[in-house]
């Protein structure tokens, strides 16, 4: 079938239902919903048999779902009404929560039901929920739902408020003062809980230092105490506030400011002026953890195998990070065990240098050829690492630039439920660094190294396997795939020929230096990149801060609207 897409962004849902409608074999062209005469007029190039809104953010005009039948995807239980779903689901501690398709009419979200799924909450960040339980069962809800409309003979259940949960129902919009912290009377659980509700966002307004700031980024600390509501520690980009039983770390702020526009930074980088009496209580990434706390760097050896953890908010690595990331690696390189296993993050495992934190920078040009090159280093280290084998476990999605920090790995597996996305270019047609110019064409032909980096469009897992770019995708649950890479890692840790497979890696990275040096493909990417930084062509830095300050398209990019795409190609005089 033809499918329209109507979605307020190209999220992580749209991407999902985008490389698994299209692995169904359907057509989809996909247009953002900016206005009521954009999304009809989409409506009018395309002519779908059928239209899906993964992500909308107000409602489908009458004049398209009179004539459409049209899909909404709704994060909430069937009955379930109303915006902030999940935020809600988790301010009131659902043990259960789901989501619907239905159909839209003239009353939001009360539509005919086509499909629904359930699963079990945990306490997470909303974003996380979102990335994993939500679009798992959006995915197969969706994919029932265009399965029973394609049959032509499903009738879709209207909502009958008799038949649902107790709560299903209509919820009002969520307001900061219902998501207020009382640090004098909240524990440390409740507040943990608030701000995982809003993560992502819009944040958890609250007062630091006589400033407002939205809150992110949520971690529960049981071995400090001190007066609530105070900063009594710091650890790398996080700061940790006293609670009436503990204390929690927040990892992220953003400046509430109503003249200007703000974005997320590291607690640490947002109040750095302000935190030098603060004692930084260090965390060796060596030490089993001890109870709940905070960390983004850790290690953990089973038997010859070392699995090493990076786990930063959102997937973006800073300058800093990269370079604590590169040191831990040589000291893992430097031990006994026989292969290392980079596992990454479970929501990311790495989507490239911090974007935000070069935008704050004194320069961000010269930040950004700082956070490249820390890039850089760290993928060089992996690189030519000699006397172990490496994995890259992808449990969560990767992009851009940590797509090729994967490369750098001698095996790659990912979840079968991760999307890659191999390409800098929507980001003012950035070059890339991190040695893409050697490791892809190492996997891959030239044919698809030109399409990955320059088509821009998502990658399922199958799909990267498919073409070699991974090794193997396995198992939609994180703690399955985690059990079989332990497995294979373990496997390839007491292969008897593990010997005569060091020897084979080594070898070819000498046959591979002696066609080109390594440095050499680093010294071409970085020309490149240097002219992106500095040079001439602002596209860089203005796609940055369009990027950071999330400025709404004005317009659907054309390799994600093919619709617009083809009526160029046909010569039709509709243009906007």
């Amino acid at each position: 079938m033809k499918i329209l897409f109507l979605t307020h962004s190209f999220n992580c849902l749209s991407q999902r239902l985008f490389v698994e409608l299209t692995h169904c074999g359907h057509d989809i062209s996909i247009e953002f919903d900016i206005n009521d005469a954009t999304s009809c007029e989409a409506v009018a190039l395309f002519q779908p048999d059928l239209i899906i809104a993964p992500y909308l953010k107000r409602a489908i005009p009458e004049a398209i779902w009179r004539k459409h039948t049209c899909f909404i995807v709704h994060p909430g239980i069937i009955g379930d009404r109303g915006p902030a779903a999940l935020d809600w689901a988790i301010m009131l501690d659902r043990q259960e929560w789901g989501v619907t398709v239905l159909q839209a009419n003239a009353e939001m979200d009360a539509g005919d039901i086509w499909a629904a799924e359930v699963f079990p909450m945990r306490l997470a960040r909303k974003s996380s929920l979102y990335r994993h339980e939500v679009v798992e069962a959006a995915t197969r809800a969706v994919l029932t739902a265009v399965a029973r409309f394609q049959s032509g003979a499903y009738k879709p259940a209207p909502l009958d408020y008799s038949r649902v949960d107790v709560y299903g129902r209509l919820h009002t919009p969520i307001r900061q003062t219902d998501r207020r912290i009382d640090w004098q009377r909240d524990n440390t659980r409740t507040i943990v809980r608030k701000i995982h509700a809003a993560d992502g966002f819009p944040g958890v307004l609250d007062t630091l230092l006589g400033e407002s700031y939205y809150l992110y980024d949520a971690y529960s600390e049981e071995n400090l105490t001190g007066t609530p509501g105070a900063i009594i520690a710091k650890r790398h980009n996080a700061i940790c506030r006293a609670t009436v039983d503990g204390a929690v770390w927040i990892g992220h702020l953003k400046h509430k400011k109503d003249a200007e526009s703000t974005f997320k930074l590291a607690a640490t980088i947002a109040l750095k002026d302000y935190l030098n009496a603060v004692p930084e209580i260090s965390l060796d990434p060596f030490t089993a953890k001890s109870g709940n706390t905070y960390r983004d760097i850790w290690f953990e050896r089973k038997k010859d195998v070392g699995y090493l953890y990076f786990d930063f908010y959102n997937g973006a690595m800073d300058t800093g990070q990269c370079e604590r990331l590169r040191n831990t690696y040589l000291q893992v390189a430097a031990s006994d065990v026989r292969v290392i296993v980079l596992m990454g993050g479970p929501d990311f495992w790495s989507n490239g240098i911090h974007l935000n934190h070069i935008e704050n920078a004194d320069s961000p040009a010269g930040e950004s050829w700082r956070n490249i090159n820390a890039m850089n280093d760290l993928v060089q280290s992996i690189i030519t690492t000699e006397r172990r084998l490496t994995i890259a476990a992808l449990q969560g999605n990767v992009g851009a630039g940590g797509v090729f920090l994967s490369l750098a790995a001698d095996h790659i597996f990912a979840r079968a439920s991760v999307i890659l996305n191999p390409h800098y270019k929507s980001m003012g047609n950035l070059y890339g660094s991190e040695y893409w110019t050697y490791l892809l064409p190492r996997r891959v032909d030239a044919s698809c190294v030109h399409a990955l980096t320059q088509n821009r469009l998502p990658v399922s897992a199958q799909k990267a396997r498919d073409i070699g770019l991974i090794d193997d995708c396995f198992a939609l649950n994180p703690e399955d795939f985690k059990k079989e890479v332990v497995r294979i890692a373990e496997a390839l840790a007491a292969n008897p020929e593990f010997a005569s497979l060091l020897q084979q890696k080594t070898q070819q990275r000498q046959l591979d230096e002696q066609l080109k040096p390594l440095q050499n493909y680093r010294t071409e990417e970085l020309q490149h990149m240097e002219l992106n930084f500095y040079g001439f062509d602002p596209s860089y830095h203005v796609a940055r801060y369009h990027f950071v300050h999330k400025i709404p398209y004005g317009w659907t990019p054309r390799y994600l609207a093919r619709h617009r795409r083809l009526s160029v190609q046909s010569g039709s005089k509709i243009h906007i």
